[in-house]
């Protein structure tokens, strides 16, 4: 199974869950989200979408921070918030524009 397969298994998954923990990878591993006719990016798993679901972005996950920003600022254009239920851990890895441009295509 691709990459597709595996959101969906996680969305299956967690369908009962209240705290979804994203523990390792980085922010190229995400969803398109299609909502009233217009998609967008999602780096969080889908469960984030819905109010009483947490997600939690661990510390074994690499952030872009331009990503988790774009991402978000997406989600809000189609009317989703997500700051109540959203958690970073302050020790996660950080992918920072400059390290982004210094490495070779397709290695972040």
């Amino acid at each position: 199974m691709g990459d597709e397969g595996k959101g969906k298994i996680i969305d299956v998954l967690t369908e009962e869950a209240d705290l979804v923990v994203r523990t390792q990878g980085g922010n190229n591993a995400g969803h398109t989200v299609h909502i009233k006719g217009r998609s967008t990016s999602c780096i969080w798993c889908r469960r984030i979408l819905r109010k009483n679901k947490v997600c939690v972005i661990g510390n074994g996950v690499v952030v872009d921070p331009v990503a988790l920003f774009q991402g978000d600022r997406g989600l809000r254009k189609l009317g989703i918030r997500i700051d109540k239920n959203l958690y970073l851990s302050e020790t996660a890895h950080l992918v920072l524009p400059y390290i982004a441009n210094w490495m070779p295509s397709g290695r972040h």
